[in-house]
């Protein structure tokens, strides 16, 4: 059996924020670390920096001021794809196959935009489309898979600080939830947030920039997520979320999210 710590965060800039990824490194050594919203493009990404933090094998799906993903190991991986599922060219996805089998998906899904209207507001339709075109791949998914990343969009009423007023906020409407219920039902997906923190348990990955003190209040939201396939995810050993990582200096409006498993 080979063991795999893997952390996931949407870090809002690597080469604005490398501090707090030192911090995570030096606090929970991941095996594994996923990043979206790179904002680096590949050639600019700091690729020496992550060596000598000790991943030595990256995979990146870079965007110049914008997006982009990365994979950095410890461990050699393979076969690096890169799904184009906004149809446009957007940096939103790398995936890799990691010895011993495992498959293993980082992506980015659109924010949608602010009105919930794909007539009103193209970005929102955008991201219903992406939604759409990670369900085909996933009905054709036949390899035991892991797939994380910032999914924008909180799922259960109790994955937002008040489900009566986001009902109509991009990121927890109702065809927002169905939509990302279809992917989730097209691959038998286990989200392991809630498998080790039972709804409904209070659970939040994001809290805005606009509250200067995002703990008065804890209006959070959560859009990040860890998925298995279900074959895989009674061999999880464990999941978390770092919410101290929310306070530290300079931090990503994210917090990093962490997974154990053996394969």
């Amino acid at each position: 059996m080979t063991s795999y710590k893997i952390a996931s965060w949407n870090i809002n800039s690597v080469r604005a924020r490398p501090h707090i990824i030192e911090q995570l490194v030096r606090d929970e050594d991941p095996d594994i670390i996923c990043l979206q919203e790179t904002k680096a493009h590949n050639d600019v990404f700091p690729a020496k920096w992550a060596h000598e933090l000790g991943y030595e094998h990256h995979a990146l799906n870079g965007q110049k001021m914008h997006h982009g993903v990365g994979i950095l190991s410890k461990v050699p991986m393979e076969e690096h794809l890169k799904h184009d599922w906004q149809d446009n060219g957007e940096a939103r996805h790398v995936g890799v196959r990691l010895p011993g089998g495992l498959r293993l998906e980082n992506v980015y899904i659109p924010a949608g935009g602010d009105i919930p209207d794909r007539d009103q507001n193209p970005k929102f339709g955008q991201k219903l489309d992406f939604l759409e075109r990670m369900t085909r791949w996933s009905e054709k998914l036949k390899e035991p898979t892991i797939i994380v990343g910032d999914f924008n969009i909180a799922p259960l009423e109790c994955d937002v600080w008040s489900h009566k007023q986001l009902l109509n906020v991009v990121s927890h409407t109702p065809i927002e939830v169905e939509t990302l219920k279809r992917f989730q039902d097209s691959h038998d997906w286990v989200d392991l947030g809630r498998q080790f923190i039972p709804a409904p348990e209070r659970c939040y990955t994001w809290w805005s920039y606009r509250n200067r003190d995002h703990t008065v209040n804890d209006r959070g939201r959560r859009l990040d997520h860890m998925w298995a396939s279900p074959e895989l995810a009674g061999q999880v050993t464990a999941h978390r979320v770092l919410e101290p990582a929310r306070s530290w200096e300079k931090p990503s409006d994210h917090i990093p999210l962490i997974l154990e498993v053996s394969v």
